[in-house]
């Protein structure tokens, strides 16, 4: 089976945790160990990351240059697709005992100029704050700000990913057996000119819609989208809360799920189950457990 496993904030920093390249490998190497149970199953991989707080770190970094020298976002994602996939290649290798080649690949993604979404900023980017410190730094910097569980943090737009123009390479690699890192944080954001030219946009793309994008578009024969939580929950936060095992890709685009957490996972898993393939949504551990549809929440078709 071909494999998309797209790793959760979790897979590289959790909450609370200082970013510090530490910490973000001593996570990767865990979430390695996982990933190689996939591949030493028989199964072709390609993993996907996010790059939320990375991304925002590196702009904070950036705000030490004059306004008009700061990097823009869509570059900002190539440095953290390699920043990360740095770390996940060498610790996926170090797991697999260097048997299977492993590559990152920085990702290109098209967007839509026209999408609402550049209006209406949704994506957090960064570390959290108070609500005092995060308005501040909101009003010197010009960012949009939203709260965040009960914290604040930097809010910048998200379009819909369109298309892959990288899939060429990328199928390339999967045919010499190579394990391939790709699309992190969504992929870099870039439009497509009138002449056919491509140029990057100031934006961050949801990781789990890519990763959606990215599964259709090589055909995979599955999506994981790997996180924190065990499985999806009906009545979540209510006596009576019960995990579920499986629901048809119409069933599940019914449920209603928080838009900053298990919602764009829940959209994206329809997303791909509807084209036929088979979506898991569970914790990073459970990785195996959750292609073989031992654990999880399992999205089908029917």
């Amino acid at each position: 089976m071909l494999v998309v496993a797209a790793l959760g904030g979790n897979a590289l920093l959790r909450r609370g945790e200082p970013l510090t390249a530490e910490a973000q490998r001593t996570n990767v190497k865990i979430a390695a160990e996982s990933l190689a149970e996939i591949v030493r199953a028989g199964h072709q991989l390609v993993v996907t990351h996010g790059n939320g707080p990375q991304v925002g770190l590196l702009a904070l970094q950036g705000a030490a240059y004059k306004p008009d020298e700061a990097y823009p976002l869509d570059v900002l994602g190539a440095e953290t697709e390699g920043m990360i996939g740095y770390i996940i290649e060498q610790e996926l290798e170090n797991a697999l005992d260097h048997d299977r080649p492993v590559a990152t690949l920085l990702t290109q993604v098209l967007v839509d100029k026209d999408d609402p979404a550049f209006g209406k900023p949704t994506k957090f980017v960064g570390p959290v704050y108070d609500r005092e410190e995060a308005e501040t730094r909101a009003k010197a910097a010009g960012w949009h700000i939203a709260q965040d569980g009960d914290k604040w943090r930097r809010v910048v737009p998200s379009p819909k990913p369109l298309e892959i123009p990288d899939m060429r390479v990328l199928q390339l690699l999967l045919e010499q057996g190579v394990v391939v890192i790709c699309a992190g944080g969504g992929g870099i954001p870039i439009l497509r000119r009138d002449d056919g030219s491509m140029i990057g946009i100031e934006a961050v793309i949801d990781k789990d819609a890519a990763s959606a994008l990215l599964a259709r578009q090589l055909k995979a024969d599955a999506l994981l989208l790997l996180t924190d939580v065990d499985a999806i929950y009906r009545d979540f936060g209510k006596d009576t809360a019960a995990p579920i095992d499986e629901l048809t890709f119409d069933e599940a685009r019914k449920l209603d799920l928080p838009a900053g957490s298990m919602g764009p996972k829940m959209a994206a898993a329809a997303s791909f189950a509807e084209s036929g393939g088979v979506s898991g949504i569970g914790r990073l551990e459970d990785a195996l457990a959750i292609l073989e549809r031992k654990a999880g929440t399992s999205v089908i078709w029917q």
